[in-house]
């Protein structure tokens, strides 16, 4: 369950304030995807861990069905406890994304949700899937630099793609949690794109 908070975000070239995230459901996998994704995805091998896993996480069902039936009215309710004089009329709802959530068999339980994300990629490099919780903003960037030398082993060592690298993300290779001055020079430049100030 995500705790909600307010966001300034560039949309479409225009700075906007957003809020949430309020939860949803469809049975669509994809966006563009079929109403029946989920109804054709159930097979005989994977219903117990799916019915195992709908037991384990009850309270989280009945989180989704509450953020569901939630009217606009409710969700400006919400607001206001982070934007107290939130107008009704000056808010409306979109859709920021879709993820699909991964139950994986497990021999004790049956069937486990889970909650991160993780990257699956063929022993060839000829295919990478992302599966789990959707990546933010904060977590694609990161999580594409770690797929891309698993899928261009022999490419991304070359002296080419790691300067291309290094331009794209300066402080690609550095942990920021130790170098506060790149910490800093790495946020600047990150608002400076995505003119945040």
């Amino acid at each position: 369950m995500s705790v909600p908070h307010v966001d300034t975000r560039m949309i479409n070239g225009k700075k906007e304030l957003l809020f949430g995230p309020f939860a949803g459901f469809s049975t669509k996998f994809l966006k563009g995807g079929s109403h029946f994704d989920l109804a054709k995805s159930i097979t005989f091998d994977n219903l117990k861990p799916m019915i195992s896993a709908g037991l384990r996480n009850v309270p989280l069902t009945r989180y989704l069905i509450e953020q569901v039936r939630l009217t606009h009215a409710d969700r400006v309710e919400a607001l206001r406890e982070y934007v107290p004089f939130a107008k009704s009329e000056d808010w409306e709802l979109k859709d920021a994304g879709q993820r699909v959530q991964v139950i994986k068999k497990h021999e004790e339980q049956g069937g486990v949700l889970e909650f991160g994300t993780e990257a699956v990629v063929a022993s060839d490099g000829s295919v990478a899937a992302l599966l789990g919780a959707s990546p933010g903003a904060s977590t694609a960037a990161a999580i594409m630099f770690g797929i891309l030398p698993r899928c261009f082993k022999e490419e991304s060592k070359s002296a080419e793609w790691q300067s291309k690298l290094k331009e794209m993300s300066p402080s690609f290779g550095i942990s920021l949690s130790k170098e506060e001055a790149m910490l800093k020079e790495s946020r600047e430049r990150t608002s400076d794109i995505l003119k945040l100030r």
